[in-house]
């Protein structure tokens, strides 16, 4: 059911999740087509319901030398309350770990959405700050050792 996918393939996802109303191509996102991002989609009956993206990507606020950020995180809207973002996560912390014990993993969280992540041991960290045009974020963040 997850599978790895190309970047063009989660532009459906991300736009009617992430950007609706917004032109497609406000859904490629910086790191999309590098050479060590990969990106996951949540297959059911054969449409993709579900995405996820992992790009190599250092940020500034954590010391650690091997660092990726979870970017475009997407379930479309009847497919949400089956874990599917959860299944997504663990798949792409697992693949992770069997390229580096010691990459720290991190991302912009929508506010909405640090509730799902603090339940699976992220943590924030900064104050909260407006991506234009979309909505407040704030980063968030696990250690290699948590992976």
């Amino acid at each position: 059911m997850i599978r790895k996918i190309s970047a063009e393939e989660t532009y459906p996802v991300r736009q009617e999740v992430l950007r609706p109303r917004r032109p497609l191509k406000e859904c490629f996102f910086e790191g999309d087509l590098e050479e060590e991002t990969f990106h996951l989609g949540y297959f059911h009956r054969q449409k993709l319901v579900a995405v996820a993206t992992y790009v190599a990507r250092k940020n500034e606020l954590f010391k650690a030398p091997f660092q990726y950020q979870l970017r475009g995180m997407a379930v479309l809207p009847s497919f949400r309350g089956k874990d599917l973002g959860t299944k997504l996560l663990l798949e792409g912390e697992k693949l992770l770990k069997k390229k580096n014990q010691q990459i720290l993993l991190w991302f912009n969280a929508r506010e909405t959405a640090i509730g799902f992540y603090e339940k699976h041991g992220y943590k924030t960290s900064g104050t909260p700050f407006m991506i234009p045009n979309v909505c407040m974020h704030i980063v968030m963040y696990k250690n290699p050792t948590e992976l």
